[in-house]
């Protein structure tokens, strides 16, 4: 296999394709796909506050989280604008979670400044872990995921490859993308909140308890609707090139949102999610760098 390397973004250094991503997409889809994920940073929280104080601090409802269970949680500011997004899951004894490289010495930061009097480890441990998806069918976070030692990840790695296919990044940002689940530093700006990406009930609880920003959650939720949305776009397929990240998203002559992250599907082919004002019709035609696009409800 010839691996191409992603060379930019938040996914650099990780493999974007091994020569054939159309048969990479289909095995990921079938479940027979499995990725390495090391590029993103791995989280540990010891401590045993570690659940109730994660649930205080996050949108997710953690106290009674099975243990072996992942799920997805954000860090919101005061205003309820997206500052962290995180798949985590607690072993009986800790905490793991992975994040996106450039935003986890923040995060660690926020945590560890956070900590007060409870008993709360956090740790970066990324230097001696490493967050791989395994083989099954993508849920809603973008898992099934392991975290595994890294001097371990060759034995790992071989063990996975007798019995499923790795795949690259244009391979599960293609899922992701098809699927509708927006991703931190792809789908968001400084002004984002869940309400418009299709987080609640997902990485966001709406019956929990008191967190950073839940007053602008359930206000949006309760009495409005959010100032803008997410949307699947279906590209023109006559187009060779893909719009870039953060492309302005133009309808009748005015700018009406921006790309998060387009990619070339096994079946759907050239897509992409935009966050896009909510007063513009569905059926309307966009473009993105002089590229039509349809409009497809993300559910």
């Amino acid at each position: 296999m010839t691996a191409v390397v992603v060379d930019t973004g938040p996914d650099q250094g990780a493999i974007w394709h091994f020569g054939d991503p159309v048969k990479e997409q289909r095995a990921l889809a079938e479940g027979k796909g499995w990725a390495d994920l090391s590029h993103r940073s791995v989280i540990t929280i010891k401590g045993k506050d570690r659940l109730t104080w994660l649930h205080d601090l996050t949108t997710q409802h953690l106290t009674n989280l099975a243990s072996g269970q992942w799920t997805q949680a954000l860090i919101l500011d005061p205003q309820g604008h997206i500052e962290h997004q995180f798949d985590l899951v607690d072993d009986g004894t800790q905490v793991w979670m992975h994040t996106e490289r450039e935003k986890a010495a923040d995060l660690v930061t926020y945590l560890k400044r956070m900590q007060f009097m409870l008993d709360v480890d956090v740790n970066d441990v990324s230097d001696d872990y490493a967050v791989l998806k395994v083989p099954g069918r993508t849920n809603i976070f973008g898992g099934p995921y392991e975290i595994v030692e890294r001097i371990h990840l060759p034995v790992k790695m071989e063990e996975l490859n007798g019995k499923a296919m790795q795949v690259g990044m244009w391979a599960i940002e293609a899922e992701r993308v098809a699927q509708g689940r927006a991703r931190l530093l792809f789908e968001t700006d400084y002004k984002s909140i869940p309400n418009e990406l299709m987080m609640l009930e997902k990485s966001v609880h709406l019956k929990k308890g008191c967190y950073r920003g839940q007053e602008t959650v359930a206000k949006i939720h309760n009495l409005g609707a959010p100032p803008r949305r997410l949307t699947l776009l279906h590209l023109d397929g006559t187009e060779v090139v893909l719009p870039s990240a953060k492309a302005v998203v133009m309808h009748e002559g005015k700018e009406v949102g921006f790309i998060g992250t387009a990619a070339r599907h096994h079946e759907l082919g050239p897509i992409a999610l935009a966050v896009i004002k909510r007063n513009v019709p569905m059926d309307a035609t966009l473009t993105a760098e002089n590229i039509p696009a349809n409009q497809v409800e993300i559910k």
